[in-house]
């Protein structure tokens, strides 16, 4: 019993069954197994005018998982490498910069929970948030007044 290699098609949306992707991601997972050249571009065309395909989708799903642990361009970074376009990840990252020191206090609330004994500690609590993409002045507001905000 053989069964039919899936279309492209049929490979994409199984693929935007799991998550939203862009349409860049999808390319890049799909050229693989494009027989034909233009196939990949008409079913990701065809797909994106049925609303399967959303730019507007990936941004929100992103900033709904990743807000609440990561900084702005930890966000940002994340959205370009989904081949999102640039002025629409701008767009999107300009309204976290509102909350991104509460956010940043959040997260660092979590992991230490305290202020930092010495400058080893307070190094290892900046490092943390730096890595989770927040900012230097939202960091050193953080780390450095943990307990008088």
């Amino acid at each position: 019993m053989s069964f039919a290699k899936p279309s492209l098609k049929g490979r994409a949306l199984r693929l935007l069954s799991g998550r939203e992707y862009s349409r860049a991601e999808l390319e890049r997972k799909l050229t693989p197994f494009e027989e034909e050249p233009g196939t990949l571009a008409k079913a990701l065309d065809a797909l994106q005018a049925k609303g399967f395909i959303s730019e507007q989708r990936v941004i929100e799903s992103v900033l709904n998982r990743r807000a609440a642990r990561f900084g702005a361009s930890r966000i940002k970074y994340e959205l370009l490498n989904k081949g999102v376009a640039a002025q629409a990840v701008a767009e999107a990252v300009s309204g976290l910069k509102a909350t991104e020191l509460e956010r940043a206090r959040e997260v660092w609330r979590k992991k230490f929970g305290e202020r930092a004994q010495d400058a080893q500690a307070a190094a290892k609590q900046m490092r943390f948030l730096a890595a989770r993409g927040f900012g230097g002045e939202v960091i050193n507001r953080v780390v450095a007044h943990a307990h008088e905000d």
